[in-house]
C-alpha cells in the first residue's frame, strides 16, 4: 500500500512500513533506500523482509517494521549497508533452527526509480515489490563456509517468540 493508504487503514506489513519510512525521512532530508532481505528458496515457512535504509554522519541505520523483537531498528553506526545486512542474519531462523537469510539487496533508489506517483497510489504496489525483489543482490554466505553455519540454540529459539501482535 501507499503511504496514503498506510495512514487511513492504520496498519503495515514491513514493506509498506519501509515505504512510509523513506517517505518520513525524505521529508526530514535524510539520505534513505530501500533494502531488501531474500531468504532461502528452502525455506518455505519464512519470507523476504523490506527495510528502509539511511545514511547519517556516513553511517548506515535502518528502519524496519516487524513483529519480532529483533528485526526493528538499527542506529546509524555501520560503515557500510553490508555490514548493517549483516547484523539481520542471525535473527533470521525458523523455528527448528535453521537460519534462513540468503542475500540482501543493493540500496534501491525508490526516489530515482519511480519518482513520486507511488506516494498517493490507491492500488497495490505490487510492481514496486518485484522490481524490489528483481534487483541485485548479494548472497550472505560464502559458499565455501555454508557447511559452517550452525543452527540457532533454544534459548534463542525462545527470545524471538517474543511478538508485539498476537495473531
Amino acid at each position: 500500500m501507499s503511504p496514503r493508504r498506510v495512514i487511513r487503514e492504520k496498519k503495515v506489513h514491513c514493506f509498506e512500513g519501509a515505504l512510509f519510512a523513506a517517505l518520513a525521512l525524505t521529508y526530514h532530508g535524510y539520505e534513505n533506500y530501500l533494502l531488501d532481505l531474500k531468504v532461502k528458496k528452502s525455506a518455505r515457512d519464512d519470507q523476504d523482509h523490506t527495510l528502509c535504509i539511511f545514511k547519517m554522519n556516513n553511517h548506515w541505520g535502518a528502519i524496519s517494521k516487524t513483529n519480532h523483537s529483533v528485526l526493528r531498528w538499527r542506529d546509524p553506526i555501520y560503515k557500510s549497508v553490508r555490514e548493517l545486512a549483516m547484523t539481520y542474519f542471525h535473527e533470521y531462523f525458523l523455528n527448528d533452527g535453521g537460519k534462513t537469510l540468503d542475500s540482501y539487496s543493493k540500496p534501491f533508489d525508490i526516489w530515482k526509480i519511480l519518482g513520486l506517483d507511488w506516494i498517493i497510489e490507491e492500488k497495490d504496489l505490487d510492481e514496486v515489490a518485484l522490481k524490489l525483489d528483481r534487483s541485485v543482490h548479494t548472497s550472505f554466505i560464502p559458499q565455501k563456509n555454508n557447511r559452517f553455519i550452525r543452527k540457532v540454540g533454544k534459548t534463542e529459539i525462545k527470545g524471538a517468540q517474543i511478538t508485539e501482535w498476537r495473531s
